[in-house]
């Protein structure tokens, strides 16, 4: 009797082992397949800890708890962002026995069970990027107050209490702020400067203010204060405070918890700095006036695991990574109101100095990156949520497209806003990536695979994908030759043979004479662009090989210096490059609201219907096949007209 339970025990075991070596199987073939990282069948110190990574929210303390258990551990190199890390042990031996010991450990973390495969592998690579210097004129300042002041300071806000008179105290979508000494106004991103608010500043504040004259941080005291409250997940936007309502210094305590802020220079360069619990943020000159500054909304930051040298730049060291859950955090940041116009060095974000005005054409590249960050990038950052709310019906002729795709298909949606089309086809396996943070974590939160790109350069290996789509994204690139990138972009994603699906809206809103829906809506329905009942396909005569057709031979576009028109919303275009309204209705918004300059956003109508504007251009009828003609190894499968875009299928020949 005891044999035959010993045998069922045996049985039951080897049932199980058998599952953990197909998964490890499984994750084995993934890895390759996605990131290119070989294992091997041949026992090594080195293993690939597959779901043991910063991407997954486990954390380095948490799996170095583990991974001793299978014997010394010499190096842990977790890659930011990934779900996989490296270990290695300090021997074969010691390899050998995490990989029996291990493999198929169920680990619990925030309240979620990850499983752990192990695999072996050759070698670790790891790639360390020099650690980045903070921006100019930016200094954090750690245990700027202590324990008991950060008490004393967060009992001085007294969150229950609305005394407009006083104070002024706004209940954000995903933050709560407070106003002292003067009230921000987010309508027009300044302040009232003949309206102080009779309370001043919380007494508390008083020596810490004190403090930061006495050490050089001031020359003035400041009279007005920003006190914001984020829960765990929330954030703010990139932006720069508005340059005519304050002083160059600005001054932000971080109290409750610590965060990671990141800062971004208008050439592109960022730069991730944490902001240690009760830390004094002071940004001057360059940080102050150029740099954008903002906070991801997530739950869990990339931080370095050791704080030696005191340095706050997060580096992608993987050897020096782990994760920082972050806690219930209040900024007190404080600000000199400016009473006479700002003469910065910085005319091109300067507000006083370039008082808002509909921008030109780009005649450069880098014309065309500003425009595009202010008419673009920020505007979604700042409409996320509406415009996601707007977002959830897919259009029939991309549903179909992505249905038409086989079993085990890869699949780059490049501008996958809130990831409406990555669950389509449950057969295949889809990645997206979007130029917004806020549209990503939307993704994120669907469960979807998705990460924050450029579509102009994405970190994906090519020819790598049996079909891409971008839907509603090309359009909204500049110029010519940005909007040519971006679609050679899209066909060195593609396997040969792969497809690539590209709409883009159209000038033409009224094709055969039948209207676009995007007309015919109701004008009080601002915010619906793009149609989704589909007209008659037009398949492309003989498959057009767009390696002798093309754009070459036409004449070259004329620069134009003509200011960009505002369109009314549901009717016809009358140029090919424009501002479109998104009307933000009742106060929704998609991220949260921030003191941002008039170049971060347009201006908003009143507090109860802001307006921002993004920049299009709209293509005319063969404009697109044109497009894709000029590059390489393409034919254009199809093209259509698809209620009010114009829409075509490339395939990558070679």
């Amino acid at each position: 009797m005891e044999a035959a339970v010993e045998n069922v025990r045996r049985e039951k075991k080897s049932k199980k082992e058998l599952k953990v070596q197909r998964r490890e199987r499984k994750t084995q073939h993934t890895l390759l397949r996605h990131a290119g990282l070989s294992t091997t069948q041949q026992p090594t110190q080195s293993l690939v800890v597959s779901n043991g990574g910063l991407g997954n929210g486990v954390s380095r303390e948490l799996l170095l708890e583990v991974l001793k258990e299978g014997g010394t551990v010499e190096s842990l190199l977790m890659p930011p962002n990934k779900p996989y890390s490296y270990v290695t042990y300090a021997s074969v031996e010691d390899g050998q026995s995490a990989h029996r010991l291990l493999n198929g450990r169920v680990l619990r973390n925030q309240g979620q069970e990850v499983t752990l495969y192990f695999s072996y592998v050759e070698k670790v690579d790891s790639e360390v990027s020099g650690v980045s210097p903070l921006p100019s004129g930016l200094s954090v300042l750690e245990e700027f107050v202590s324990v008991e002041e950060e008490a004393e300071l967060l009992q001085a806000v007294d969150w229950t209490s609305h005394t407009e008179e006083l104070t002024v105290q706004k209940e954000l979508k995903n933050r709560r702020v407070k106003h002292y000494g003067y009230e921000f106004r987010y309508d027009n991103n300044n302040v009232d400067k003949d309206k102080p608010l009779p309370g001043g500043l919380p007494p508390e504040c008083g020596a810490v203010l004190q403090k930061c004259l006495s050490e050089g941080h001031i020359s003035v005291l400041p009279d007005q204060l920003t006190v914001n409250q984020y829960q765990s997940g929330q954030g703010i936007p990139p932006h720069v405070d508005t340059h005519s309502p304050f002083e160059d210094t600005i001054l932000s305590l971080s109290l409750g918890a610590k965060t990671v802020m990141d800062f971004r220079h208008p050439d592109g360069h960022s730069v991730a700095v944490v902001l240690p619990r009760r830390s004094l943020l002071v940004m001057k000159g360059e940080s102050r006036y150029l740099w954008t500054h903002g906070i991801t909304p997530r739950k869990f930051d990339v931080v370095p695991a050791s704080e030696a040298e005191g340095s706050r730049v997060v580096t992608s060291d993987p050897s020096n990574l782990t994760l920082s859950h972050r806690g219930m955090r209040t900024s007190f940041t404080f600000r000199k109101i400016r009473h006479t116009p700002c003469d910065c060095v910085y005319p091109s974000m300067c507000d006083s100095q370039h008082p808002p005005s509909p921008p030109s054409l780009p005649v450069a590249d880098s014309d065309a990156c500003r425009l595009e960050t202010q008419y673009v990038h920020h505007v979604y950052e700042e409409i996320s949520a509406h415009f996601s709310s707007t977002r959830h019906a897919p259009w029939p002729k991309v549903r179909d497209f992505l249905l038409s795709l086989r079993p085990g298909d890869t699949l780059a949606d490049i501008g996958c806003g809130n990831g409406k089309y990555l669950g389509i086809n449950p057969q295949i396996v889809t990645v997206g990536c979007d130029r917004s943070v806020n549209l990503v974590g939307i993704c994120a939160e669907r469960g979807f695979q998705a990460f924050v790109s450029d579509a102009l350069n994405i970190p994906l290996r090519s020819s790598s994908f049996d079909a891409c789509v971008s839907i509603a994204v090309i359009h909204h690139f500049s110029t010519k030759e940005r909007r040519l990138v971006a679609v050679e972009e899209l066909v060195r994603l593609l396997k040969v043979g792969g497809r690539a699906l590209i709409y883009v809206w159209a000038k033409e809103q009224e094709y055969n004479k039948q209207k676009s829906k995007y007309l015919k809506t109701n004008k009080n329905q601002e915010n619906t662009e793009e149609g989704s009942r589909s007209e008659e396909r037009k398949p492309v005569q003989e498959n057009r090989d767009c390696n002798v057709c093309g754009l070459e031979e036409q004449p070259a576009e004329k620069v134009s210096q003509t200011k960009l028109s505002i369109h009314t919303n549901r009717t016809a275009f009358a140029s090919q490059d424009l501002l479109v309204p998104w009307h933000l209705k009742g106060g929704k918004n998609g991220g949260v609201e921030a003191a941002c300059g008039s170049e971060d956003r347009a201006a908003a109508t009143s507090s109860q219907d802001r307006v921002f504007h993004r920049y299009y251009h709209v293509f005319q009828q063969g404009e697109l096949e044109e497009l894709c003609c000029l590059v390489k190894n393409v034919k254009v499968r199809e093209s259509y007209h698809d209620q009010g875009n114009w829409c075509v299928v490339v395939e990558k020949t070679q």
